[in-house]
């Protein structure tokens, strides 16, 4: 018992004034004490407040600028809760953004890709004629075919009859 009582008298007369925790004197307790309260140890790092991202959001300065504002003009929410309101303004800043940009972006279309939209409308427009052609000829009965198939060869008989 006498060597416990001797090692926590070292450690009380011996410790270190910035780290009150190791001393174990009957008033203090076994927890550690934050020594950044007295001020007297410049070598630790003091701990600072965590910033909180969302209350430095610039939306989220400007939504409770605004919310001040209406509340000191008493312009409270009359039919829709103040959420809804807030997702329906981004919703509608969102469109008119992507409008604009879709307009700079027409704006800025260079002479080829001009010229190449020029193209592929006529492409389109081909395929279209094509696929009505298609669906012309499987409408069109059997013996229409059959008429055009033999006039073809005809006429493809005699060219070569023609040519020799």
């Amino acid at each position: 018992i006498t060597s416990i009582f001797k090692v926590s008298s070292l450690v009380s007369v011996d410790s270190d004034p910035c780290d009150p925790g190791l001393s174990l004197s009957p008033g203090r307790s076994v927890m550690a004490e934050p020594d950044y309260l007295d001020g007297d140890c410049d070598e630790l790092i003091k701990p600072k407040k965590l910033i909180n991202p969302v209350k430095n959001s610039r939306n989220h300065q400007d939504l409770h600028r605004e919310l001040l504002m209406n509340q000191k003009r008493g312009l409270a929410t009359q039919n829709k809760p103040e959420l809804q309101k807030v997702l329906e303004k981004r919703k509608r800043e969102q469109v008119l953004k992507a409008q604009k940009e879709e307009q700079e972006a027409h704006k800025k279309r260079s002479d080829l890709e001009i010229e190449l939209m020029k193209r592929q409308q006529k492409l389109e427009q081909l395929e279209l004629e094509q696929q009505k052609n298609e669906e012309e000829q499987e409408n069109t009965p059997e013996f229409v075919k059959m008429k055009s198939n033999l006039r073809r060869t005809k006429q493809e008989a005699d060219g070569e009859e023609r040519t020799t």
